[in-house]
């Protein structure tokens, strides 16, 4: 299997105007087109594991995973933030999974105008039936790594993600509740 390369574009000397101005971007080695498109295949193989088991799509899965992790109640500002995911999918998603009774709104005890999130009985039973299915899916996703390689990718989407200050852990998260 050949090793990929940067493109064309990441590999010239800053200073080479001509080669760069006739240079072509070649899509399948461009990074960030190579890192969307594996994450919406990854996204889409897991939706397929919940979506029809249990009907939810990717936005709500994304609330229930948020709220399912979390230790107390967030906002659904944060959900969006933590997962990158716009504000208005999120609020469709919350509506909709309140509507089956998965969440609930309490009030926030720090400022009564604002409400935050967190599972319902039936939403904690469905987030604790689906994780486990999903990280065995994720183990079969990736299974084509070798142990080392697993570290690795860890280790460079750690780098990744910090380089474009992302949350990164669950402590980190919960110290982030300003959202």
């Amino acid at each position: 299997m050949a090793k990929p390369v940067l493109s064309e574009q990441a590999t010239l000397p800053r200073g080479d105007a001509a080669a760069r101005k006739n240079a072509r971007l070649d899509l399948f080695r461009f990074v960030p087109f190579r890192l969307n498109r594996l994450a919406a295949e990854v996204s889409s193989a897991l939706a397929d594991e919940y979506q029809e088991r249990y009907g939810l799509d990717i936005p709500a899965w994304r609330v229930l995973a948020t709220l399912g992790f979390r230790k107390d109640a967030c906002s659904a500002q944060y959900v969006a933030e933590c997962t990158r995911t716009h504000k208005s999918t999120i609020s469709r998603a919350v509506t909709s999974l309140m509507k089956r009774q998965i969440v609930e709104r309490v009030e926030n005890e720090a400022d009564r105008r604002e409400f935050r999130l967190r599972l319902t009985r039936k939403g904690r039973a469905l987030y604790e039936e689906i994780f486990p299915r999903l990280q065995l899916r994720e183990q079969e996703i990736l299974a084509c790594l070798s142990a080392q390689e697993r570290r690795d990718l860890v280790t460079l989407l750690g780098k990744l993600e910090a380089s474009l200050n992302l949350m990164q852990t669950s402590d980190e998260a919960d110290a982030k509740e300003a959202y």
